[in-house]
């Protein structure tokens, strides 16, 4: 049997060169490379992306939108990790543990929309909560959500490791403060939401880790009362969804000792840097707590996330290539 053909459409940005990092050794697949020269010229562009049997947009929106416009090749499927497509008809939102149903049109699909990073956290929160009913749809709902710079792309990671860099630099930074950050219509639709979440994307002087936290007031909730409960109902959906490769798993039992979730517990954002996973974290009281997603925003967050869906796509065990 052939090997399936693979081309990644923007190789050079920080998200392209990650999956060709993760796809480069890998002896079952056969990956197209473009000339240095002939990066920008559409007709070689053109000839590799009907040339292969999956494509990684790896652009700016404007450019993906002009890509996809170019593959004419019924057999040829995409796998868009820009903005453009996130909320298109048409498009298969490509979050695999979301439900069975998330899995199976990922694995079936032409075009699938890579998640942002900031809303791979939001939404592996408040998707299930959601889906479950044991959180309204009307909820008002605040999230905050810490980045390493690498997120920000070649241009951010020059400004960050210049010599002569601003002092403010290496403090944290908020961001997206008029609430229209390019992730909130994805992080409203995707979870059925009727308003999108206040939301603070914030980045600060690691190069890569994420933690973004949704906090919560019990009384938002319904059928449930208490931390534990939560936090048991969540494991269990991750437990269902989770297609057996653990990829996205819940940890820290609240009432359990032996995780160290007390007065001392602190999560730090980069501790899942380097890795495909993404875990998430509940701590607070029965009144009052908070979820977190801690994952790499270049792992889970953008190009591990990818290479997971081509995975599905190819009929392969998703967690090939990947490091757990």
């Amino acid at each position: 049997m052939s090997k399936p053909i693979v081309y990644i459409d923007g190789r050079e940005g920080t998200t392209g060169l990650q999956i060709y990092d993760r796809l480069s050794a890998r002896e079952d697949l056969e990956l197209l490379l473009i000339k240095e020269e002939k990066r920008k010229d559409p007709e070689e562009r053109a000839r590799l992306i009907n040339g292969a049997d999956i494509v990684f947009l790896c652009l700016p929106d404007a450019a993906a939108i002009e890509a996809v416009g170019l593959a004419d090749r019924p057999n040829t499927r995409i796998i868009d990790c820009s903005t453009a497509h996130r909320t298109a008809p048409g498009w298969d939102y490509g979050f695999p543990e979301l439900s069975a149903l998330h899995r199976e049109r990922i694995a079936n699909s032409k075009r699938v929309a890579n998640p942002g990073c900031h809303a791979t956290g939001f939404i592996s929160i408040v998707y299930p909560l959601v889906r479950m009913g044991i959180l309204p749809r009307d909820a008002a709902l605040t999230c905050f959500s810490l980045t390493g710079y690498s997120g920000g792309g070649k241009k951010m990671i020059s400004q960050y490791e210049e010599g002569d860099r601003p002092p403010a630099l290496s403090s944290p930074a908020l961001y997206g403060l008029l609430q229209n950050h390019k992730h909130l219509p994805e992080m409203e639709k995707i979870c059925g939401l009727d308003t999108p979440p206040v939301f603070v994307p914030i980045v600060d002087d690691y190069y890569k880790g994420m933690a973004a936290t949704v906090p919560f007031h019990m009384g938002q909730f319904q059928g449930v009362s208490t931390l534990r409960q939560v936090w048991r109902l969540l494991s269990e959906y991750y437990e269902e969804t989770a297609g057996g490769c653990g990829i996205v798993r819940v940890e820290g039992d609240p009432e359990a000792p032996e995780t160290g979730i007390d007065s001392g517990f602190k999560i730090y954002a980069n501790q899942r840097r380097g890795r495909d996973s993404l875990t998430l974290i509940a701590a607070g009281n029965d009144r009052r707590f908070t979820v977190t997603a801690l994952f790499d925003n270049l792992g889970k967050g953008a190009s591990g996330a990818a290479v997971q869906n081509m995975n599905l796509m190819l009929g392969l065990p998703e967690e090939t290539g990947l490091n757990l």
